[in-house]
């Protein structure tokens, strides 16, 4: 199996939260692998960008010599365009980021690390776990 990570699983694991790591150590211990999708890759680094914070940024740099960052194919932004759509026809709305991580997850058969779910809840197929509940 392959999680990926979401931008607040990132951030705890960052933050060096035992929970999370607890959860990431069980998984890797099973055989399975960690992703980091092109979008959270984003989300982190432009925090970086705008505020400078040396130390967590030498922790993300660490995590992502561990851990691969994923690429988005066509085929994923045009899933990420018909989620949008099936929404938005069942009068739900989410954000973009949400839209193309969960997209990105959904194409490539990876289960989302997140705990943020209420808004992934939404789309249909896709895998979630909370690593920051017992």
């Amino acid at each position: 199996m392959i999680y990926a990570l979401d931008t607040n699983i990132v951030g705890h694991l960052i933050q060096r939260s035992p929970i999370v790591r607890a959860q990431r150590d069980a998984v890797l211990d099973h055989g399975s692998e960690l992703i980091i999708p092109p979008f959270v890759n984003y989300e982190i680094r432009r925090g970086f960008f705008y505020q400078s914070a040396p130390v967590r940024e030498k922790a993300y740099i660490l995590l992502c010599l561990q851990y691969p960052i994923g690429e988005m194919t066509v085929r994923a932004w045009e899933h990420a365009a018909n989620i949008y759509a099936s929404l938005r026809r069942r009068g739900y709305t989410i954000e973009d980021a949400d839209i193309l991580i969960a997209a990105f997850c959904l194409v490539n058969s990876y289960i989302l690390v997140t705990n943020n779910t209420r808004h992934f809840e939404r789309i249909d197929g896709l895998q979630l776990v909370d690593w920051t509940q017992k």
